[in-house]
């Protein structure tokens, strides 16, 4: 159990984190191992965040760090990256996880980390005899410098000699024997004499990845394009005289939650739209007309628009969008999403009888699927790059073994979809503080493909522009040594 001091026997009391070996307790109780559960190489990325890099010396140092004060197992999580397919990710999370790995997204070696880390745990293993049969001690090199030392009843001996200074190299003399330590660094002494690793020295080539286009979608003519329904009150099944909440309501089926509603207005009138959502997208639609567009994050957010009523009859419709549901935290049961309030001028229309529908209309027809495409009509691409709107198209697989990948950095905000498999969410328009989308790229495994007359769907929230898509490779530079 991560986290959690005081874990009762059995339960064995863990550490998450970066720096375990220096903000572990240790175990509990004498009896039970000193674990590090997950060891963050990178760290889970939002929309809107740049990804998290941690150096092959930093996460070198803390897990030498770890075993050297009698850590008995650390777990890197993660050490291969993925995709979050489908509508897997976390509240917010992007599609690509944890691609800063050792192993990246698409399984490819990414250095210097990989390599650093593999001649770590060569180093780790040449003492394994002490580190696992022997005392254990320690003895100060300095004011930040001390010694781990690890002796077997044989003789063997093994050393760990740390340098806790950021900013200076310590020359520190151990068993007669004078040694140089850079700054913030271990040098592993499989038999205390001499160093067979240091955190600090990387010396595992660098190397790049880069992608070439393989196909390009910019061809008017192989597009087709279908227009996301509207609804309005009259049409829905599900009423209800109150706001419901978007989680709840679609027990995760979906990401989306239609609210409309409709009332009586006396003459034609200019007035103001007000809506309070603590989900994360809102789409306004007025008499079947596009609106306005506001999007939050962990709080409440407002959409506040402009909007023309009519004489007679009026129909608001919203659509709540949810990128992802909370998957931890306390409480987590009791945690609520969806539109909290909504006004028009002065008139509150949340205890009015709103009508509600779970999802899209091509998501419940499965319209990305060979079984429901032909349940709706279809027509020729337009180019208005309108908001709501699916696209689909067919292309032929790349030749060669190198991984795949969309980039959509012409699109906005949706989902795409290649034979039926969702390959997830994107959301290219929302960016970091560096101005640039926190992914670009989308994964599509080869095990996904046929090698002719591939279906590629995606519902276009914003307004995206699906000509500037293209299918690219993804390969990296070969380094001699691995």
């Amino acid at each position: 159990m991560c986290s959690q001091q005081d874990a009762p026997d059995p339960v064995i009391n863990t550490c998450n984190g970066f720096e375990c070996g220096v903000k572990f307790e240790g175990p509990n109780s004498p009896n039970k191992p000193s674990l590090w559960t997950e060891n963050w190489t990178s760290f889970v990325q939002r929309y809107g965040e740049e990804p998290f890099i941690r150096s092959a010396a930093d996460i070198a140092f803390h897990v030498a760090l770890f075993v050297a004060k009698n850590g008995t197992y650390v777990n890197y999580y993660m050490y291969h990256g993925g995709t979050n397919f489908g509508r897997t990710a976390a509240a917010n999370v992007i599609t690509s996880y944890y691609d800063q790995a050792p192993l990246d997204e698409y399984g490819l070696i990414r250095q210097p980390l990989w390599g650093h880390l593999k001649e770590l745990h060569a180093a780790i293993k040449l003492c394994k005899v002490p580190l696992l049969a022997g005392s254990f001690e320690t003895s100060s090199l300095g004011h930040l410098q001390i010694a781990y030392v690890f002796k077997g009843k044989s003789g063997k001996c093994a050393a760990f000699l740390v340098n806790n200074d950021n900013t200076s190299n310590a020359r520190v003399r151990f068993q007669n024997i004078s040694f140089e330590l850079p700054s913030m660094s271990i040098s592993i002494l499989p038999d205390c004499k001499n160093v067979a690793f240091n955190t600090a020295k990387v010396s595992t080539q660098y190397n790049t990845r880069s992608r070439t286009v393989k196909y390009k979608f910019d061809s008017m003519e192989r597009w087709e394009e279908f227009n996301e329904p509207i609804p309005i009150f009259s049409n829905t099944l599900l009423k209800a005289n109150a706001l419901l909440d978007h989680m709840s309501t679609t027990k995760d089926t979906s990401d989306y939650l239609w609210y409309t509603v409709s009332f009586q207005h006396e003459s034609d009138a200019e007035a103001e739209l007000s809506v309070v959502s603590n989900a994360h997208v809102v789409h306004a639609f007025v008499n079947g007309a596009y609106k306005g567009y506001a999007h939050g994050g962990k709080h409440n957010f407002a959409l506040e628009n402009p909007i023309e009523l009519k004489n007679g009859t009026n129909h608001i419709t919203l659509l709540s969008v949810m990128v992802g549901f909370p998957n931890s935290g306390a409480y987590l049961e009791r945690k609520t999403a969806g539109i909290r309030s909504v006004r028009i001028q002065n008139r509150y229309l949340n205890n009015y009888q709103w009508g509600y529908q779970i999802g899209l209309l091509g998501e419940n027809l499965s319209i990305f699927t060979d079984n429901g495409r032909n349940k709706v009509e279809w027509s020729r691409f337009q180019g208005r790059h309108s908001r709501l709107i699916w696209y689909k198209t067919v292309f032929d697989a790349p030749g060669g073994n190198d991984p795949l990948a969309l980039n959509l950095g012409s699109m906005g905000k949706g989902e795409v979809w290649v034979n039926g498999k969702s390959i997830g969410r994107y959301w290219v328009s929302i960016h970091t503080p560096q101005q640039r989308p926190s992914q670009t790229w989308y994964n599509i495994p080869r095990s996904f493909l046929k090698p002719e007359e591939n279906q590629l769907v995606l519902v276009e929230e914003e307004y995206g522009d699906p000509l500037g898509i293209t299918l690219d490779s993804v390969s990296i530079t070969k380094d001699a040594k691995y």
